[in-house]
C-alpha cells in the first residue's frame, strides 16, 4: 500500500499527547467499504465532523481514538478530513486537479 493514492502522511500543526507519546504525524490509508459502515458518503464528502470521528480512527495509524479528535485542533481536522475526502474521489477526478 505504498501507492500515493493509497496512504497519505499529514503532520500536525498541534501534536497529539497520549501518555508519554507525542504523535506529531498520522499516516491515513484509503479506506474500504467496511470501514465506511455507518456513515453516509454525503457526509463525508461534505467533511461532517462526526461522519469523520467515526472513519479516522479505522483508518489511521496510530489509531486516533475520539476524545482525541475532539480535543483536535480544528486546522488538523480539516487536513485529515480533506485527505479522507481525496481518497473517495475517483481517479478521473484526481487527475483534473492542481497538485502542490
Amino acid at each position: 500500500m505504498n501507492d500515493k493514492t493509497q496512504e497519505k502522511i499529514i503532520t500536525l500543526d498541534t501534536p497529539i499527547t497520549r501518555g508519554e507519546t507525542t504523535i506529531s504525524e498520522v499516516t491515513l490509508r484509503k479506506p474500504l467499504a467496511g470501514a465506511l459502515r455507518g456513515t453516509r458518503l454525503n457526509a463525508v464528502m461534505e467533511m461532517d465532523v462526526a461522519a469523520l470521528m467515526t472513519i479516522i480512527p479505522r483508518i489511521s495509524t496510530p489509531a486516533l481514538t475520539a476524545p482525541e479528535l475532539g480535543a483536535m485542533d480544528p486546522a488538523d481536522l480539516t487536513a485529515i478530513g480533506v485527505e479522507v475526502v481525496s481518497f473517495l474521489l475517483p481517479k478521473s477526478v484526481l487527475a483534473d486537479l492542481p497538485t502542490t
